[in-house]
């Protein structure tokens, strides 16, 4: 395959335009609409539809753009790494989190890195347990932390921290003021619970199959922050981390309510690419964060 022909082509299906493409590799656009059709004979496939509206790709052309993006980032990782080999003082840091260990776990550990290694530079995608994988496997950032289920093909996964999932309420719900509470007493009450694709979401539905009963899901919210807000104004209850309430259990604008039969631990993954290198900068993360247990 021709790597040439390959980069032309992603950047254009990157951009969604033969000139926008040719304008980011300072090409001419018909030396580019070229290229792109004898790399299309070249494959014997056609790579983009043509149409009134402009490029779209198809999905022989979706496929290797993927590998494509993989390739690119590969290579400018490469060049990242041989530039920072001999010296981790210095160079970039790039972290993926999910949304209860960005906010809650990982400031603390950002703050010490930066203590013992001032000179590096850290950025931090973000988003759910779904989302951070994909950011690794497309290697798009060194290393994730994620507190969901780790079962991607191409993963590795090793637990830093145990957290747990605690079922909150308003002061005034019937609930908190029941002396013992059973898994069961759960069926049938309003629930606030997080998005399809975040880990709590994934070990909130696990948990609740364990005990076989079925709730009533009111509202789904993608902000543990929002979940909080709405339970304590009365909405329902919700599963969350025990990372994520410590301040509003003292404060008591929400309460615990330990169910009796039932425990949910989980534990927090650290995520890597099978087969990517670990540059200095993340193996300098990996100490200081493995530092804290």
């Amino acid at each position: 395959m021709n790597l040439h022909h390959l980069a032309i082509f992603h950047e254009v299906a990157e951009t969604g335009s033969v000139s926008l493409g040719a304008e980011q590799l300072m090409i001419s656009q018909p030396a580019a609409s070229k290229q792109l059709r004898d790399f299309e004979t070249a494959l014997g496939e056609k790579l983009f539809d043509r149409t009134g509206r402009g490029l779209r790709l198809t999905t022989v052309g979706k496929l290797l753009n993927e590998y494509a993006r993989k390739i690119f980032t590969l290579e400018a990782e490469a060049e990242r790494v041989v530039a920072l080999v001999r010296d981790v003082r210095r160079g970039e840091l790039f972290l993926g989190a999910s949304t209860t260990i960005a906010g809650y776990l990982l400031p603390q550990v950002l703050a010490r890195f930066h203590q013992q290694h001032p000179e590096i530079r850290v950025h931090v995608s973000v988003g759910n347990t779904d989302f951070v994988h994909r950011q690794v496997l497309d290697y798009r950032v060194d290393l994730g932390l994620t507190e969901g289920f780790v079962n991607e093909p191409g993963l590795t996964a090793t637990s830093f921290a145990e957290d747990e999932l605690v079922v909150v309420a308003a002061a005034t719900h019937p609930l908190v003021k029941k002396r013992r509470v059973k898994a069961d007493d759960l069926s049938g009450q309003s629930f606030v619970l997080r998005e399809s694709g975040s880990g709590t979401r994934a070990v909130q539905e696990q948990a609740i199959s364990m005990c076989g009963v079925e709730v009533r899901e009111v509202m789904t919210l993608s902000s543990t922050e929002a979940i909080k807000h709405v339970v304590a104004a009365g909405v329902g209850l919700a599963i969350v981390s025990r990372l994520s309430v410590g301040a509003e259990l003292v404060s008591g604008e929400l309460c615990a309510i330990r169910l009796a039969d039932l425990q949910i631990p989980r534990p927090l993954h650290l995520v890597q690419a099978q087969d990517r290198f670990a540059s200095p900068a993340a193996r300098a993360f990996h100490e200081a964060l493995f530092a804290r247990k």
